[in-house]
């Protein structure tokens, strides 16, 4: 493993990107970076710029797929209780998710064709966590584009996290999507929506073979989580988390992490990244990276795949369908339908 010394071109100072080289020269191999930075909180627009910069530095290390972490367009409202108790919430709270709302973006709108642009200008893959507005509902959601700078489809995160609940609307199974391209079949789930059994079922089935887990959680035991899905599906799996200190949010009064604020300085690190690459085996490639911003790189050997699932095919030849099977309800769930929609289609 080399360490290849980058800048973000902002005022972080140094990070570093981690290349692993593949083993077998003679399989297909896929340079694929994990991105682990800090949202530029309630400033989409810098956080845009600053993605650009990162997608560059990436694509000058050769990278064909990028994968940047959960809510990294809009950003994780880390700490923040948003003014809620049960039976109550408070005019500031509501004024934070007023802020947060108009830091979300629509999809489609310019903030995705700006997106759409950055992938085809470096000719990279790219998976980008963002908080999607959809009306005055919002929902945690992640995006793919191609090298061509398309914008593929999204994936909307499925069940919330605690207190997640309160500000992001519910996924559907309309958006479980696995995008066969060149460079493999890759698909997404989002932090603790990894930990549901039957989602990485249905992901398996539709043979996803980079397996993308932009997340918030650093703790150490989640690695423990993305070993067992590398094993468990026999894919590669990228785990994509924020590196933060407190300073990259906005200070107190504006902004309070909750319980914790008389706790922390401008350079506490509120979120300790921990961003890793893992092989169909098991095998760490690169990180888990808990030091700072950072590039994590590997090139992944789409042959190994072959070698995992020889021992272990979850929806193949290790499947019982004939005693346990899944049923996805993979439909568009709407809460109002209008008869005069579907007549339109029966007539065209």
């Amino acid at each position: 493993m080399s360490l290849v010394p980058t800048s973000d071109g902002g005022n972080n100072g140094p990070f570093f990107a981690e290349v692993e080289m593949g083993a077998d020269s003679s399989a297909p191999t896929v340079r694929a970076t994990v991105v682990q930075a800090s949202t530029v909180f309630y400033d989409t627009p810098a956080t845009l710029e600053k993605a650009e910069r990162l997608l560059a530095e990436a694509a000058s290390y050769g990278a064909q797929l990028v994968v940047f972490p959960e809510a990294f367009i809009g950003g994780y409202p880390r700490g923040s209780n948003f003014g809620v108790t049960i039976g109550n919430r408070t005019a500031k709270g509501r004024e934070e998710f007023r802020k947060y709302h108009a830091s979300a973006i629509d999809v489609p709108d310019p903030e995705v064709d700006r997106l759409a642009a950055m992938a085809g200008k470096y000719k990279v893959y790219l998976v980008m966590g963002v908080i999607e507005r959809d009306g005055y509902t919002l929902y945690c959601s992640v995006l793919f584009f191609d090298s061509q700078g398309h914008y593929m489809g999204k994936h909307r995160k499925m069940m919330p996290t605690a207190l997640e609940r309160v500000i992001w609307g519910f996924g559907d199974g309309s958006t479980i999507p696995v995008f066969e391209t060149p460079i493999g079949k890759i698909g997404a789930a989002i932090c603790w929506e990894n930990k549901m059994p039957l989602l990485r079922m249905a992901m398996y089935a539709k043979g996803v073979e980079i397996f993308c887990a932009p997340t918030a959680d650093a703790r150490e035991v989640w690695q423990a989580s993305m070993t067992h899905i590398a094993l468990e599906g026999g894919c590669f799996v990228l785990s994509a988390n924020q590196f933060c200190r407190r300073k990259d949010y906005p200070p107190p009064p504006e902004y309070v992490f909750s319980g914790m604020e008389d706790d922390l300085n401008p350079e506490s690190v509120v979120c300790a990244g921990g961003s890793v690459i893992i092989s169909p085996s098991g095998a760490v490639l690169a990180g888990p990276n808990h030091d700072g911003e950072a590039l994590i790189s590997a090139d992944l050997d789409l042959g190994e795949i072959a070698l995992a699932k020889f021992d272990f095919d979850v929806v193949g030849h290790y499947s019982r369908p004939e005693v346990l099977s899944l049923t996805v309800r993979d439909q568009p769930t709407n809460a109002v339908s209008f008869t005069s929609d579907s007549e339109r289609t029966e007539r065209s």
